[in-house]
């Protein structure tokens, strides 16, 4: 089975919120920059990165909330936001709950908590780029060498190609995938054959239609039968299929519906594992309150992703180098998620590399 990392190493299985929270934090300004890339299947993806600048130092995070320029991207609407001033990094936080970050409310509640999550990780970059000092240090923990997946599709019309072209330039690459009910049997044992999948994504938990309830149920059942040891992440709420999983709660995770501390065990199955998607979770302190959670309740944990382009993208593998290195995490670098990856891209596990200073991963 997946390996299961199931102490984080807070301490006592409290919070570490406590030992950034009285951080001081000086913000003069805030700047906006759009960043743009073409990922699988052609799918263009843009994100901003919020730039929090002040006392000679600046930092950064990513909002990961907009898909397509639509006029309520931060790059495009620029908002001027009362951020300046001298705060504590918590002072910061609660402060910037009162603050509206959209122009009119987004489609999706969600996308909320990932506006936030940018603005949060950068007061927390500049802060500790302030001090002169990196995250894993004001916290006490030790980088650890991170073990990654490759998380995609296999297409509208479902092939394994898009896993030969990756193993064919990185033999070692492990997958997490996303299942869908046009799956037939046959490539399901194709992809099985590649002994390469640490996780298969259900994406039950999505509001998508379902089409066909009796094609959904048999990769289910082919699913079960083809991957014994891969981890069952976002399974469907049918009663069919919590049948299904009555045997295999041990490595059912769930993501979309964790958002904090409280929704860990609120979930339809008692599934044992989190996906701890910080920008999901969309605040520092709710972050810390999962990570004491699963701590306590000795879960295992794994880190995920939502197509960050820039700074994010090695946030969230720092993260997982101090929370859950030797886990599937979907934190693979962002070249993996080009629809034809180029060679010589960094194998799994990832070798430690926080920046000297501030909450970076790398220079």
């Amino acid at each position: 089975m997946t390996a299961v990392n199931p102490a984080s190493p807070t301490i006592d299985g409290e919070s570490l919120w406590p030992r950034l929270a009285g951080l001081p934090l000086v913000i003069e300004a805030c700047e906006y920059d759009r960043l743009y890339a073409v990922l699988a299947y052609e799918f263009e993806r843009i994100t901003t990165h919020v730039r929090l600048v002040g006392a000679g130092a600046d930092g950064l995070g990513e909002d990961v909330s907009v898909h397509e320029e639509n006029g309520t991207a931060l790059h495009e609407t620029r908002p001027s936001l009362a951020l300046e001033g001298e705060w504590t990094l918590a002072g910061f936080c609660d402060h910037l709950a009162t603050l509206e970050l959209w122009p009119e409310p987004p489609e999706w509640d969600g996308a909320r908590h990932f506006r936030n999550w940018a603005f949060e990780s950068a007061a927390l970059d500049l802060a500790l780029r302030q001090a002169g000092r990196p995250l894993h240090d004001v916290l006490g923990l030790e980088p650890q060498p991170v073990r990654f997946v490759n998380s995609l599709g296999l297409g509208k019309e479902p092939s394994i190609e898009p896993l030969h072209r990756r193993l064919a330039r990185s033999p070692g690459v492990r997958f997490k995938l996303d299942a869908e009910a046009t799956w037939a049997p046959a490539l399901v044992d194709e992809v099985a054959a590649t002994s390469a999948v640490d996780t298969i994504d259900f994406k039950g938990h999505y509001d998508l239609a379902v089409e066909d309830p009796n094609a959904l149920l048999a990769v289910y059942d082919h699913v079960l039968a083809a991957f014994p040891d891969a981890y069952l992440e976002d399974p469907h709420d049918l009663p069919e299929i919590a049948q299904r999983l009555s045997d295999h709660l041990a490595r059912v995770s769930y993501d979309s519906p964790i958002r904090s501390a409280e929704d860990i065990g609120a979930t339809p199955l008692a599934a044992r594992v989190v996906n701890v998607k910080p920008s999901r979770i969309g605040s520092l302190r709710a972050l810390f309150e999962v990570y004491a959670r699963c701590a306590r309740e000795r879960r295992p944990m794994y880190g995920g992703g939502m197509g960050e382009l820039g700074v994010g993208r090695g946030q969230i593998e720092l993260l997982a180098a101090l929370f859950h290195a030797d886990a599937p995490n979907d934190v693979a670098p962002s070249a993996y998620n080009q629809d034809d990856p180029p060679g010589g891209l960094p194998p799994s596990p990832l070798a430690p590399r926080p920046a000297p200073t501030g909450f970076r991963w790398g220079a």
